[in-house]
This record gives structure tokens, C-alpha cells and sequence, in this order.
């Protein structure tokens, strides 16, 4: 959301939502980014957010904001510091850096837009630049400008880019988010775009009205059912290993470490959810 909104950062303290990305960048404009900086460090220290992640995205440190963006944000101490178009692991070095030299607490970790086609292909060790980052968030919107595409319902012109975010991602253990759906007209169309991230890989999406959170939580929380079957696998395999069993099946199927890891994070996940929901 907008830096400079003060009115819409408050009420985000009501929304169902994990996380809050407040935006100096892009959404604020170049005359009221110092303003906005000021605004958005009062709302992270100030607090009331419950379970809900703060995020801070700061100016390019290319620009002229960037460098105060992250000293104010440092010390406010947010969740994270959202670094936009990177494109190398010096950059990330370099956010690092400063971020120590202002004291950004240890809880403070480094997230990076993936949104240029030279950051695409330097996903890989951008990912590795710092033990420090901790989510790849894609920028879809300037990517398909920059290359050229079109925005379709498949996203058949994204998929090469998803597909290499997502690799580095896991490659190096980290979160990763899908980018922002545009048209708030098109119900369908984002629920739609929400399935798809769900199916490559994505952890979640970033959002950019509170309309979008209600159907984006219902396709990316387990259902009833998945949590069912993977408490089942779970405590099968459980079982089984007090046995003495190498193989245990779950409703005639042959049950894997594969399967329970995966059922471990189902779990996990549908927990953290109740935990925000209890903050």
C-alpha cells in the first residue's frame, strides 16, 4: 500500500491478510516520498499489526531516496526490506551493508523484487547473495513490459521467469511470492491467476486491494480435506516407523518421506495461519 497513505495503513491493521508491503516506491510520488518515509516508519514502530508482517519497500539505492529509505527503515526495525529491480548480488550486498551500518535489528531480513530480465537470469545468485534474504517477490507488471509481452490468463509470456525464480528460491530455501493481478474487474480472472501460482509453487501473491484477499486466502490456506489426508499420512508413517516398517500405505497408496514432508508443511502452514488469526 501507498507510503503516504496514513489512513489506509491504519485500516490494514483489520485486514486478513499475512503481510503489508509499505510501498516508497512505485505507489508514492517523488514529492511526497520524504513525507511517506516518515509516515510509514511511525506506522511499523507504533505497532498494532498483530501476526501480520511489516514490510518496508524502499526507493532503488540508485535514486535519490533510497539511502534515507533504508537508514529510517533500519532503524524502525520492520520484518523486512523490500529492495526493488534487483539485478545482481552486489545489490543486495550493498542493502546489507548499509542496513547494518543503521542498526536494522537481526528480525530485519532482505526481500528482493525480481521484476527486470537481467534480474531473472541472475536469479540464481542473487538468491545465495546473503543468508540475510528471505523472500523472492516477482514484479510481473514491469517484467512483461520489459520484454515485450502481453498480459494473457495462462501467462504463457511469465512462465520461463516464474519457473527460474522458483527454482533459485527453493534451490536456497526461501519464500517467494507471485506479483500483483491488475484488473480488480476481473473476479475470475485473478482467482484464476491465484490456482495457477498455487500450482507452480508460489508460497502466495501480493496483492493490491483488500478485495483480493478474501479469494487469494482461500486458494492458497489447505482445505479441510488436504489437512485431513495429510494428518493421516502423517500419523501413519509415524506409526509405521514405531514398528519397524519401511513402507506404509495410506487409502491404498504407497506413502513416501516425500509425501509426509509435504504433508508437514500442509500442516504447517494451515498452524501459522490460526496463529495470525489468534494475534
Amino acid at each position: 500500500m501507498p507510503g503516504s497513505n496514513a489512513r489506509a495503513q491504519e485500516k490494514a491493521k483489520s485486514l486478513p491478510c499475512d503481510g503489508i508491503i509499505f510501498d516508497l516506491e512505485d505507489a508514492t510520488a517523488p514529492d511526497a516520498k520524504a513525507a511517506a518515509r516518515e509516515t510509514v516508519c511511525a506506522s511499523v514502530q507504533n505497532g498494532g499489526y498483530g501476526g501480520r508482517e511489516l514490510i518496508v519497500r524502499v526507493n532503488g539505492l540508485d535514486t535519490p531516496w533510497g539511502r534515507d529509505d533504508v537508514a529510517a527503515a533500519a532503524k524502525a526495525g520492520p520484518d523486512a526490506i523490500l529492495l526493488p529491480k534487483v539485478e545482481h548480488a552486489d545489490q543486495v550486498k550493498e542493502l546489507e551493508a548499509l542496513m547494518l551500518q543503521h542498526g536494522a535489528p537481526a528480525k530485519t531480513s532482505i526481500e528482493c523484487m525480481m521484476e527486470t530480465p537481467l534480474g531473472i537470469l541472475n536469479a540464481k545468485e542473487i538468491a545465495s547473495a546473503s543468508p540475510r534474504i528471505s523472500c523472492l517477490v516477482l514484479g510481473t507488471s514491469d517484467l512483461t513490459k520489459d520484454l515485450h509481452a502481453r498480459h494473457t490468463r495462462e501467462r504463457l509470456p511469465m512462465l520461463t521467469s516464474l519457473g527460474l525464480c522458483l527454482l533459485a528460491a527453493r534451490a536456497h530455501g526461501l519464500a517467494i511470492l507471485d506479483g500483483v493481478y491488475l484488473d480488480l474487474n476481473d473476479a475470475e480472472g485473478f482467482k484464476a491467476s491465484c490456482v495457477q501460482g498455487l500450482e507452480l509453487g508460489f508460497d502466495g501473491k501480493t496483492l493490491i486491494h483488500p478485495s483480493q484477499i478474501e479469494p487469494c486466502n482461500e486458494v492458497f490456506s489447505p482445505s479441510p480435506a488436504e489437512l485431513e489426508q495429510a494428518r493421516k499420512i502423517i500419523a501413519a508413517h509415524e506409526q509405521a516407523a514405531k514398528e519397524g516398517k519401511g513402507v506404509v500405505l495410506v487409502d491404498g497408496k504407497l506413502v513416501e518421506n516425500l509425501h509426509v514432508e509435504n504433508a508437514k508443511r500442509l500442516v504447517g502452514t494451515a498452524e501459522a495461519i490460526e496463529r495470525i488469526q489468534r494475534r
